[in-house]
């Protein structure tokens, strides 16, 4: 594990990553039909996720090629392997985030021509906990460089948990969160398009649109609480922790219409991701014995993943056969 005084990064390199990330927002939000109500084809989900990849790809290109000239192949190479880790890490993590956005829309019977401009905004409201749980946990390890067992302890604790109740569901009927909006706020019948607010007979009354998105930023919440530990198993320069996680959030959305409705194919994914975990956490636990490389993690964490998809996938079709 690095040291944050390792961090490479500029105040122009920060200023120019945040200027790219606000101009694809803005692309999306009043160019590429985000003001616009309509249901996202599985086309227009995977050219997204296409894109969203190479982006990433091509960020940690570019950041080997910057290194490479600035503090030579031994650094670019190490800083580039800890960003594609981070990033695997992240976008596997954020999966299971997907999995709780199906059972969200499910229960309140969202229309899909209503899902993307909500999951804008989560996403919105995703990157700026992320931003601030990414400056807190680098000042914890700064000051307390013990906190990264702790935070080794909780991600095996969460994994393990993650795995007795992979096979739970959720009952957000009983959601205190939920139920507290409920009997605090004034909720009409029915959606009125995507709006979250709306006026009747001069009073304001919230839209179920308006308890989905909190519900929503709740579990980005939740998320980030799990993955922001997990990457400091891997890197604790905050440029890098901060690039990746971005990355994988900004692909999260695409990745869910397209993956929506398949969902239930993915049924061993979750096991897979509660083994990264302990993987991770297990990883931290043991860096005053073991340095494991970057490259060991990186294979590993990509084949739990891939693993964990291709079981699921013939699992399913194996009982569709049946």
């Amino acid at each position: 594990m690095t040291s944050t005084a390792d961090s490479f990064a500029t105040g122009p390199m920060w200023a120019g990553f945040l200027l790219f990330v606000l101009a694809m927002l803005a692309l999306d939000l009043f160019v590429f039909g985000g003001r616009k109500a309509h249901r996202v084809s599985v086309k227009e989900a995977l050219a997204w996720v296409i894109a969203w990849v190479s982006l990433a790809l091509s960020f940690a290109g570019l950041l080997w090629w910057y290194l490479n000239g600035t503090q030579g192949a031994e650094i670019a190479q190490k800083k580039t392997l800890e960003f594609l880790a981070g990033y695997l890490i992240e976008q596997s993590l954020s999966v299971d985030n997907m999995f709780v956005f199906v059972m969200i829309f499910t229960y309140f019977a969202v229309p899909p021509e209503l899902q993307r401009r909500v999951l804008l905004y989560g996403v919105l409201g995703a990157i700026v906990m992320r931003a601030a749980m990414i400056l807190a946990g680098v000042w914890l390890v700064q000051q307390f460089a013990w906190i990264l067992y702790v935070f080794g302890a909780f991600l095996v604790i969460t994994g393990i948990k993650m795995l007795v109740f992979a096979e739970a569901e959720p009952d957000l009927e009983q959601n205190p969160l939920l139920r507290w909006l409920r009997g605090h706020l004034r909720i009409t019948s029915g959606f009125h398009g995507e709006a979250f607010f709306i006026r009747q007979n001069g009073l304001l009354w919230a839209t179920p649109m308006f308890l989905v998105l909190v519900l929503i930023e709740a579990s980005d919440l939740v998320f980030a609480v799990d993955s922001i530990p997990a990457i400091f198993a891997v890197t604790t320069d905050p440029f890098i922790v901060f690039t990746s996680n971005i990355f994988a959030i900004m692909g999260l959305r695409a990745l869910y219409f397209l993956l929506a409705d398949m969902a239930d194919r993915f049924h061993l994914l979750k096991y897979g991701l509660a083994i990264v975990l302990v993987f991770i956490g297990t990883k931290m636990l043991m860096a005053p014995w073991f340095h494991m490389p970057i490259q060991w993690s990186l294979s590993i964490v990509a084949t739990i993943i891939f693993v964990s998809v291709i079981a699921s996938l013939l699992l399913s079709r194996r009982k569709k056969e049946a």
